[in-house]
């Protein structure tokens, strides 16, 4: 952020841009947090109102049967015959609303009391009414219609735990029974209601629950019995109307209210749309979780008025900022105007125009002040600049000159460096050369002067070792070749050789004849490669020491052991021809650290046997020629140096 406009405009903006949303968001979640809690609240509430029912229901159910029991009509009716009895009983089952309505003698109670509990109960003197899962085969036992009641097809329902089942037929009754003892009898009288399909119970309970004159009917309400997860009496509706009988929980709900046994209270989808719900687990006369009571209504209403709500609350916001920020920057442009003055004329002083310039502001404030230091300062400036200008114009020339003065200070003494190395080397090169060829042309002269005596004394006598004599000859005159050389190596300048117009392929056969004691004596084999090059202007001395300090040097790194090749070839750098000699040979290279200062003075890899003035001194006796040496590492092994002479070069 450069911009002090963006900067003050952050400053001033940030609370209502970014603070404001985000304490509007909170406030929002946390309204629509307790508008959700309030939705669980009404549907916790009316839960308890259809459980309740529910309780109501089996309370009234067992009272019921647990008054007749106890009635006199009961007592005076259990005296009559069994066909007289069992007439009075339907009549009363019809009058209680019950499904069925029987007696049981203590025997065939005790029979049958292991497979149901409130029986057991009464048997043992207890009335009791309970919610028992009877099977088709146990309904069918009391009315065909009651089994055909309880049965129907199971329907595919989104979200369902999967299941091979696809009837279902087992019903869902209220189970009572109470102790009878009475003069002529003494056992069980039990009843029952089937609550499948009984849509007066579940209707009872959707308006009990959702009653129009208290909630002015906003709330679309359904209630449900589950036999485990199968709705078997419900006000659900499909989408022809019908009742969404047969169809299933969903996998989660199930989970939560029978395996777990708590109960739900949250948004759950039923059948084909979202609900807030309540699942109530109901429990057996075994204590078993065998299905759910439940209750909810369509959670879409209540949702279209939260988004509603949203939708108001933050377009009413969006309005506020947009009638705000206007303002503001309206108000503000006062201040960014001068500030945007001094940034535009800092930035062209920047740019190297010195005689930008504020001028006058019309504010009277502290940023008009600071506008008319500003400008006072780069006058100031300006005046100072063109002072340091004036010095450093004066400061340059001076430089210049003693810079020049330097540099030719610094070519004499290189030159007087490099003339002293040489001076030195060839003057202690040529004294002893000097008295080695001395000391071996005497003994040479001696051995030549026998041969002869001995050819005269023998004349044909000497036939038989004439080859012999002839290879005496021949390695006497190698030697005086040799020493020839290297007299000629050490004291150029006495046998004529001034910089002159020479063959390098001419210098290269002296140079290989000097130095076959050192190849040969090793196991270095010689490649040479030679193409017609024209003649270079060199001191052909100073060529040859060249040339043999590179020769030598490549067979000791190779330590008598390699390839050494020569190629002599020629080749254009810069647009001027000339002549190129390379030699390469199979040792170990050179160093990457250390192969851009092979050419330094002092440089060896030799410790404690060369000077390190050998490179050094032939790359300058090369550069005074005109040429150029180079040196690089082979790609798969072994160094190889290039020598490149000018083929015309006119000296200065």
């Amino acid at each position: 952020m450069k911009s002090v406009r963006l900067r003050l405009l952050i400053l001033a903006l940030l609370p209502l841009v970014v603070l404001m949303p985000l304490l509007l968001a909170l406030a929002v979640n946390r309204w629509s947090e307790n508008f959700d809690n309030l939705l669980i609240t009404n549907v916790e509430s009316d839960l308890r109102i259809a459980e309740q029912y529910l309780t109501q229901i089996m309370i009234t159910t067992g009272d019921d049967v647990e008054a007749l029991a106890q009635s006199a009509e009961f007592r005076d009716m259990s005296d009559k015959s069994q066909t007289a009895f069992h007439t009075y009983l339907a009549g009363h089952r019809a009058a209680l609303n019950l499904d069925f309505l029987y007696y049981l003698d203590a025997h065939q109670a005790f029979k049958i009391a292991e497979k149901w509990p409130v029986i057991q109960r009464a048997h043992d003197g207890t009335s009791t009414t309970e919610i028992d899962i009877f099977a088709n085969t146990d309904l069918a036992e009391h009315s065909a219609n009651l089994a055909a009641r309880a049965q129907f097809p199971l329907i595919e329902t989104e979200a369902a735990t999967p299941t091979d089942r696809t009837v279902e037929d087992r019903g869902m009754v209220v189970h009572t029974a109470t102790p009878v003892s009475t003069p002529s009898r003494n056992g069980v009288l039990v009843g029952g209601i089937l609550l499948n399909r009984n849509l007066n119970f579940i209707d009872t309970i959707n308006a009990l629950v959702y009653r129009p004159q208290v909630n002015g009917g906003e709330r679309q309400g359904t209630a449900t019995l589950f036999l485990e997860d199968v709705r078997v009496s419900t006000n659900v509706r499909l989408f022809e109307g019908a009742r969404a009988l047969g169809t299933r929980v969903s996998a989660i709900v199930r989970h939560t209210v029978l395996t777990e046994g708590r109960t739900w209270l949250a948004s759950a989808f039923v059948v084909n749309d979202w609900y807030i719900s309540g699942y109530l687990p109901l429990t057996d006369s075994f204590g078993n979780r065998v299905g759910m009571l439940y209750v909810g209504f369509l959670e879409a209403p209540f949702q279209a008025v939260k988004r509603s709500a949203y939708i108001l609350i933050f377009t009413a916001f969006a309005v506020v900022l947009a009638l705000t920020i206007p303002l503001f920057l309206r108000l503000a442009g006062g201040i960014f105007s001068p500030l945007e003055r001094m940034t535009k004329t800092m930035k062209r002083v920047e740019d190297g125009d010195l005689n930008a310039r504020i001028g006058p502001i019309p504010a009277r404030d502290e940023i008009g002040a600071v506008a008319a230091h500003l400008d006072e300062l780069l006058n100031q400036v300006q005046e100072r600049d063109h002072a340091l200008r004036s010095w450093a114009d004066e400061l340059n020339t001076r430089v210049e000159d003693r810079t020049a003065e330097l540099r030719d200070a610094n070519e004499k003494l290189e030159n007087t460096y490099q003339q002293l190395v040489m001076s030195e080397k060839l003057a202690s090169i040529g004294e002893i050369t000097a008295g080695v060829a001395h000391e071996i042309n005497n003994p040479v002269a001696v051995i030549q002067g026998n041969i002869d005596v001995v050819r005269d004394i023998l004349q044909d006598g000497a036939e038989p070792v004439k080859t012999e004599l002839v290879l005496i000859d021949q390695q006497v005159g190698r030697i005086n070749a040799i020493v020839g050389k290297l007299l000629q190596f050490a004291r150029p300048t006495e046998f004529g050789t001034f910089e002159e117009n020479v063959h390098i392929s001419d210098v290269l056969d002296d140079c290989l004849v000097l130095v076959d004691h050192v190849v040969s004596k090793g196991e270095v084999s010689v490649s040479i490669d030679r193409h017609e090059t024209p003649p270079v202007h060199i001191n052909p001395g100073e060529l040859q020491q060249v040339l043999i300090n590179l020769i030598i040097n490549a067979v000791q790194a190779m330590q008598n052991k390699g390839m050494l090749e020569i190629t002599l070839q020629t080749a254009t750098r810069d647009g001027q021809d000339g002549a190129q000699l390379i030699i390469s040979d199979t040792g170990p290279g050179i160093t990457k650290a250390k192969l851009n200062t092979v050419f330094d003075p002092f440089y060896t890899t030799k410790l404690g046997e060369g000077t390190g003035l050998g490179l050094s001194v032939s790359q300058t006796l090369i550069q005074a020629a005109g040429g150029l040496i180079t040196v690089r590492n082979l790609p798969k092994q072994g160094a190889e140096f290039t020598i490149w002479l000018p083929a015309e070069f006119k000296v200065p």
